[in-house]
């Protein structure tokens, strides 16, 4: 990393919208590590949904805004594996006739990262430490693992916690159900599939399932109760701190996680302007 370098926050609409918990997570996890940070409250969505759905014009539109947005950045860092891998495989097809933007693009590509491989890429594995006496399993989202390559990383990381024991199950790297829109098109097949992750986790007596991707959090949450999951579902960077020196700051947002009805009121009440608190937060 240059010296004087930034990193800069990417922050997925779900996080925006949904779980600002794991935004400031991010943010206190980059700043133990050493990093100073930024937020640009003029960033929008990736244009992934729109991608996925078909509607390449709109996509880019909305991609348009984004490189011009980072344009500056130093480093472009996300909590999620599924937006990273938008902006670094896919924005070269939505641009792939537009030569001055593809220079965008190629250069943005080089700069932007999921949190768990930035902290691999800078090597800052070993700042890692800290001790809990829990049982935790890791589940990888399928686009960190096929997009972006991320496959024993996340373990490595986690070992570095002392008195961690991770359990790993007979059947790995299945899809939670999530999937984006698949989940709305098809909510029961969705379903299925998350209580189908939970079976291979029983008679595990798992304290935390430690995820990598917003999306698979809300589905595995969404899931966990009816599933007979009687753990927590944690992102990476909400598990870090637990174990890390000096993480009373963040360790009270996730110990009071909002119940469904409120995250769904949380969406209609915010959907089309910034989350106040992570806008708040993250401005500081």
């Amino acid at each position: 990393m240059k010296q004087n370098s930034k990193v800069s926050l990417f922050i997925p609409c779900l996080v925006d919208q949904v779980l600002p918990e794991i935004g400031l997570a991010m943010a206190d996890l980059l700043r133990k590590l050493g990093y100073e940070i930024s937020y640009n409250p003029r960033q929008t969505c990736c244009g992934q949904p729109a991608f996925n759905a078909g509607h390449r014009t709109e996509a880019r539109t909305v991609a348009r805004h984004f490189l011009q947005t980072f344009a500056e950045a130093d480093y472009i860092v996300s909590p999620s594996g599924s937006c990273t891998a938008m902006v670094r495989n896919y924005y070269p097809v939505l641009f792939a006739k537009d030569d001055s933007l593809m220079t965008q693009v190629k250069s943005l590509q080089k700069r932007t990262f999921e949190i768990s491989e930035f902290i691999y890429a800078e090597n800052k594995v070993d700042q890692i430490s800290g001790h809990l006496d829990l049982k935790v399993s890791i589940h990888n989202s399928c686009h960190s693992m096929r997009e972006l390559g991320i496959d024993n990383q996340i373990e490595e990381i986690i070992r570095r916690i002392d008195g961690v024991e991770i359990f790993i199950p007979q059947v790995e790297h299945t899809c939670c159900g999530f999937g984006g829109l698949f989940s709305y098109k098809m909510p029961d097949i969705a379903s299925a599939m998350a209580k189908s992750r939970f079976e291979a986790y029983n008679g595990a007596d798992l304290d935390v399932l430690i995820v990598n991707d917003p999306g698979c959090i809300q589905h595995f949450r969404a899931e966990a109760s009816s599933a007979g999951f009687k753990g927590e579902v944690l992102h990476l960077v909400e598990f870090l701190p637990k174990a890390m020196v000096s993480a009373s700051s963040i360790t009270a947002t996730f110990s009071k996680k909002p119940k469904p009805w409120q995250q769904m009121r949380r969406i209609g009440s915010k959907l089309k302007k910034p989350s106040p608190l992570m806008k708040h937060k993250l401005l500081q």
